[in-house]
């Protein structure tokens, strides 16, 4: 069976000898990694989906001055 890289796309075969299933390579595994580490990539629940939904623009206003200096900067 074949999937696809969840970084880059490519078709990797589904097996054993597939060192880094699902990614094609370290180097795939660790972009996405370092995705994780930076909080690119999270795993929300249902009740923080709602949180977030549920904000005032004054609340998210607030939320934002509270940010380092550098923090829009990504």
């Amino acid at each position: 069976m074949k999937v696809k890289c969840p970084t880059c796309q490519q078709a990797v075969e589904w097996s054993s000898d597939s060192e880094f299933r699902p990614f094609c390579s370290k180097k795939c595994q660790l972009i996405d990694l370092g995705e994780w580490a930076d909080e690119e990539k999270v795993i929300s629940s249902p009740a923080q989906e709602a949180e977030i939904h549920n904000l005032d623009p004054e609340d998210i206003e607030a939320m934002l001055s509270e940010q380092h200096s550098d923090f829009f900067k990504h």
